[in-house]
């Protein structure tokens, strides 16, 4: 599945591929989300995504949020977002934030006036925390590169919100804290498995 729709937003599912290894993450409980099978069989082009997108007018929002790290495909992304900006579409992009350290570069200029938001994935207060729920591929560090990139999200981002799900290992209200502080907003994601999932992924 490519292209599905939740309430009115169009999804777009470009790769499995992710920087992280969250305990809490989706991928390690179902095959998908509200009935969709999110597995890609291969990568799809910027082509076969606009393909799968047809007209974009009928959502409030297209947003880049499946079963991996979108910004891993930032051309993709770019392609596709200069298209539906084309089309008027209002253009989101879910992360986790490291892309930065994935390309080995700034990424965020060349999202300037091709993404409307950005939805940063915070889900820790600390980077020993971090590092124990989300194991980035990057270290411990990942941590500090993901502030500094909702930071610099800010410059070219116009709506820019961090994110973190309802488990007992985060603390929600120091996260909150830390989006006042960094000047974003803020929003608390549900969690929809069981205890178990994470005692056995030892989160």
């Amino acid at each position: 599945m490519i292209a599905y729709s939740i309430e009115g937003s169009l999804y777009l599912n470009i790769t499995n591929r992710c920087t992280n290894r969250c305990c809490f993450c989706v991928r390690n409980y179902a095959p998908g989300v509200a009935g969709y099978n999110l597995w890609l069989e291969k990568e799809p082009t910027a082509e076969e995504v606009i393909e799968a997108i047809g007209d974009p007018s009928p959502y409030r929002e297209v947003v880049f949020c499946g079963y991996g790290e979108p910004l891993i495909r930032l051309d993709v992304v770019k392609e596709v977002s200069s298209w539906l900006k084309e089309k008027g579409a209002w253009v989101r992009v879910n992360t986790n934030g490291l892309a930065n350290l994935y390309h080995g570069r700034n990424v965020l200029p060349e999202l300037r006036g091709l993404v409307d938001a950005v939805s940063i994935s915070l889900n820790a207060e600390n980077a020993q925390k971090y590092y124990r729920i989300c194991r980035p591929q990057f270290g411990a560090e990942s941590y500090e590169y993901l502030l500094e990139f909702i930071r610099e999200s800010k410059k070219y981002i116009p709506r820019v919100k961090i994110t973190v799900v309802d488990i007992p290992q985060i603390d929600v209200k120091e996260c909150r804290r830390i989006a006042e502080e960094l000047g974003v907003y803020f929003e608390v994601r549900t969690y929809g498995g069981k205890k178990k999932d994470l005692e056995q992924c030892g989160c």
